[in-house]
């Protein structure tokens, strides 16, 4: 499996299971929904790394729907894919506008559509999300989960490593501590603002002294992520 998780909105169920179908021998994890409302709780809850978007759908059309996942600061970094049975060049030209990374336009091969996929998260910057993260002497591997320093392994628990990753992939920026509970929590999940300060608080213990000035309170805002003072 490579982990990527592929959300698939289209209001057919049979063009929803072909695509699962393609995704998974290729490797990926698919997420379903048929409408956008669906769709819209899944992002927030589940993280998929890309929307797979039927241009027609009952309700909020798939490029209105594109137009405000754009819009909005904790969506807008979404690759997006527009499935249309249109071929005309303005509808091409208009998903594109709204923000959307690329188009397919029905019928389409499974083969493109893996080709078409594994492109977009590419120049995503996504395919590379395997790879270990090192900064400094410390390295995150997200594939075994570990966390090394200078090679000494440091215990985190599974809070502080998705807390430690997220900062990791995102450094030199500050976050609040909303911002950080969507982005490691999950929308859909009822926890107080101050959990973030214990789990912080934990990191940065659990970092230890060459380490834990990584993790930076920035006065009136939250946190950031940087190797500066």
């Amino acid at each position: 499996m490579t982990g990527k998780r592929i959300l698939i909105v289209d209001d057919e169920a049979p063009i929803r299971e072909m695509i699962m179908v393609a995704l998974e021998m290729a490797g990926y994890e698919c997420l379903e929904a048929e409408n956008t409302q669906q769709a819209h709780s899944i992002i927030v809850d589940q993280k998929p790394d890309l929307l797979l978007l039927d241009w027609m759908l009952p309700g909020t059309s798939g490029i209105e729907f594109a137009r405000r996942l754009k819009r909005d600061d904790l969506t807008n970094e979404l690759p997006i894919i527009m499935l249309t049975a249109k071929g005309e060049e303005d509808n091409k030209i208009l998903g594109l506008e709204v923000g959307a990374d690329d188009y397919i336009t029905k019928p389409f091969s499974p083969r493109e559509l893996v080709a078409r996929l594994k492109a977009v998260l590419r120049r995503s910057g996504i395919v590379d999300n395997d790879d270990p993260i090192e900064i400094g002497e410390l390295i995150l591997d997200p594939v075994s989960q570990r966390v090394t320093s200078s090679g000494n392994p440091i215990n985190l628990g599974p809070t502080e490593y998705r807390l430690l990753l997220f900062f990791m992939t995102h450094q030199e920026r500050a976050y609040t501590r909303g911002q950080l509970l969507d982005q490691v929590w999950g929308g859909n999940v009822y926890v107080e603002e101050r959990t973030v300060d214990v789990h912080i608080r934990r990191l940065r213990k659990a970092l230890g002294e060459k380490h834990e000035n990584l993790v930076q309170t920035v006065r009136g805002t939250g946190y950031r992520f940087s190797t500066k003072i």
